[in-house]
């Protein structure tokens, strides 16, 4: 810790109104709840532990003397005058409860116009919340589908599973109460803000809670109708195709979409690509050359 002058910015023969000023403005200025800088939080730890310092008289006192390190903690008088950690079992004592912990939570609930943990003007129960924390989940179709939880990695170290709840649309941010940053002072931790962002599926694009996938249906059941096989999430599924279904042309299979906040699924849009053989088929070029020649007659005879 830097010399708690130096945070709070005083001089050293600063009065102590001089130096309660300067503790309100800086808890003002770096305090979590209100501040953007990154640094906030380590800022405003750092302002508390100097004021509890040079805030308090007796403390001020022992700091001055040498009695007591920046870091609060009592310094030994070692023999020759040498200055060093206190012996375990040392003379120095601290006051129970810790110095002018009143005054600091009355410059706090004035800082932040309320009481921590009550009313305005009212005793804390407990430090500021820590900050919150922002991550980014990929979460794919499949665990949507069936309500698996998944998994993100946390700024502060932390990998965490949350469930994905039915209805969950990608960009949606999702909390996880007490998951972020502990509270500099003791406080609850902050929150989790996980922002949930759907994987890219190879056969499904997603539309709102619909789903939409693309078919090569062969001409011949394009021309005369049939049956074929359509992939979802669950399981593979027959749809009747009528006859003459035109390229590009969508079917919708009710139910087997994503699953909504109501309960319910959306549907499958089914759109037909007209699939050619791989490979020409003399008899199809036969008939289309046929086709062909009727169709520029009845144009001429039109």
């Amino acid at each position: 810790m830097r010399n708690p002058y130096q945070v709070l910015g005083v001089a050293r023969d600063a009065s102590a109104a001089e130096i309660k000023k300067a503790f309100r403005r800086l808890a003002k200025k770096y305090h979590p709840d209100q501040s953007k800088d990154p640094k906030a939080k380590e800022r405003f730890a750092e302002v508390n532990d100097a004021y509890e310092i040079v805030g308090d008289a007796d403390k001020r006192r022992q700091f001055d003397r040498g009695e007591i390190g920046q870091d609060g903690k009592p310094r030994f008088q070692g023999f020759g005058g040498q200055q060093g950690p206190a012996p375990e079992g040392g003379a120095f004592r601290w006051s129970s409860g810790g110095p002018n912990n009143a005054s600091m939570e009355d410059i706090l609930s004035e800082v932040m116009g309320r009481g921590f943990g009550g009313p305005r003007g009212g005793r804390r129960a407990s430090g500021p919340k820590g900050a919150d924390v922002s991550a980014t989940a990929a979460v794919t179709l499949e665990q949507l589908a069936k309500g698996d939880k998944a998994r993100v990695d946390l700024a502060t170290g932390r990998t965490l599973e949350f469930s994905v709840t039915p209805g969950t649309k990608p960009g949606q941010v999702i909390r996880l109460k007490g998951q972020g940053h502990p509270s500099p002072l003791g406080g609850p931790p902050g929150d989790a803000l996980v922002t949930v962002e759907f994987v890219a599926h190879p056969t499904f694009r997603p539309e709102g809670a619909n789903l939409r996938v693309d078919i090569n249906v062969p001409l011949d059941a394009a021309v005369l109708g049939g049956k074929i096989k359509v992939p979802t999430l669950a399981a593979a599924v027959t749809m009747t195709v009528p006859p003459g279904a035109n390229g590009g042309r969508s079917f919708r299979l009710k139910g087997k979409g994503l699953p909504t906040a109501a309960g319910k699924n959306g549907d499958l849009l089914v759109t037909l690509n007209i699939e050619l053989p791989s490979t020409p088929d003399p008899d199809l070029v036969a008939l289309m050359e046929r086709w062909r020649e009727q169709s520029e007659a009845d144009l001429t005879d039109g």
